[in-house]
């Protein structure tokens, strides 16, 4: 897995388009936390699904993992906040159904 960088939006703003990189095949890994949040570019024909691994468990039961649908031609921007912090790394697990033409950024808001 990939360990995708945070970028820092000011108060004054930051263009994000080009801070975009390539989804790697086998996943990424992102920074969680208040503010934090995945841009998922979808350059592809046809949607592709991310999913954001969810690690716990409440009363025994595995909490289900958070799976978005970004159509094609659309970029969708999904929070990563604390709950998808794994222990064991400290920072969240994602992976995608596909990645052609697929471009993805982690920005966290100051504030």
């Amino acid at each position: 897995m990939a360990a995708l960088a945070t970028n820092v939006v000011p108060l004054t703003g930051l263009r994000f388009d080009d801070k975009l990189v390539a989804a790697a095949g086998g996943g990424d890994t992102a920074q969680t936390g208040s503010g934090v949040l995945l841009a998922v570019a979808n350059g592809d024909s046809g949607s592709h699904v991310v999913t954001i691994a969810t690690p716990g468990t409440v009363d025994g039961l595995a909490i289900a993992d958070r799976t978005v649908t970004v159509p094609a031609g659309q970029t969708y921007v999904i929070p990563i906040t604390d709950r998808y912090r794994d222990p064991s790394t400290g920072r969240a697990a994602i992976t995608y159904d596909g990645v052609t033409s697929v471009t993805v950024g982690v920005f966290r808001v100051a504030v």
